[in-house]
């Protein structure tokens, strides 16, 4: 009989991680689903999973999630699937310097820090895969979201400088790159804006008034946007294929953007994006 396979998700409590933890139970995986609140755990626990807490702000918990899989498995994990994310919205010059690092801190910092902790227990296996969920906007740069897509671009460049450190190590390394995804991401980002950002003394104040529409529901609805599942159809090809590609863009919106970088000369495409929304 196949050995049942082990798998830590992070960012599970919504969204593209609960989503994909349930879908991988269902595809037999034995799944370890982590979350930053303990009210998050009763859900995924009641539907069979294996629910940790875990919040790459307090490298504590990193610790003690990887120890807790370790301990119950007997030292193993086939595959890490990093995706717990938010979106900071804000003009570049309305971010402070400490708004950006919380931003790296969630984005970047504790995703290195996690992926570091179970790379080792890979390399002695001899086998593992990593998958990091990024965002088009760490290809393709977008107004008002300088602190997302600085932290994903980051992302971008570490995940793959990693996938070529580990070059015949048997540890795969894969990015996938959503474009418009449907979950609570958009409110979340629409809580920070509002936290963070004076929207009324800056002086992109008329722009936050229609980013503010479009990020509380009340704009125009994106009809390219998808549901989780589009997420998880790749991330089944990261982790079951023999040679796993770099890149897998998700949504017509990322393809698009990916193909016109490359099409177009650059201040034309950044002309482009300009005018989106």
């Amino acid at each position: 009989m196949t050995e049942q396979r082990i798998i830590l998700l992070t960012g599970c409590s919504s969204g593209i991680g609960a989503y994909c933890a349930r879908a991988l139970r269902d595809d037999g995986w034995r799944v370890f689903a982590t979350v930053r609140n303990e009210a998050d755990l009763a859900p995924l626990a009641s539907d069979g999973i294996e629910a940790l807490l875990l919040d790459y702000t307090r490298p504590e918990t990193i610790s003690a999630a990887v120890a807790t899989v370790r301990e119950r498995t007997g030292d193993r994990i086939d595959a890490l699937f990093n995706n717990g994310a938010y979106g900071q919205s804000g003009a570049v010059e309305d971010l402070t310097t400490d708004v950006l690092r919380e931003q790296f801190e969630t984005n970047f910092f504790g995703w290195h820090e996690l992926t570091r902790q179970i790379l080792p227990l890979m390399r002695r296996q001899g086998h593992g895969r990593i998958v990091n969920c990024s965002s088009i906007l760490g290809l393709v740069p977008y107004r008002f979201r300088g602190a997302y897509t600085a932290s994903k671009f980051a992302l971008e460049g570490l995940t793959i400088t990693l996938r070529m450190e580990l070059q015949g190590s048997g540890i795969h390394v894969s990015l996938i790159e959503p474009g418009p995804i449907a979950t609570r991401f958009t409110a979340n980002a629409l809580a920070k804006i509002r936290e963070h950002i004076d929207l009324e003394g800056s002086a992109h104040a008329v722009e936050y008034r229609r980013q503010l529409r479009r990020l509380d529901g009340s704009g125009p609805i994106n009809k390219h946007k998808l549901g989780p599942e589009a997420v998880y159809d790749v991330l089944k090809l990261a982790l079951n294929v023999r040679s796993p590609r770099p890149h897998y863009l998700v949504t017509t919106p990322a393809k698009q953007g990916v193909l016109l970088k490359r099409l177009l000369p650059a201040n034309l495409f950044y002309r482009l994006m300009r005018r989106l929304d």
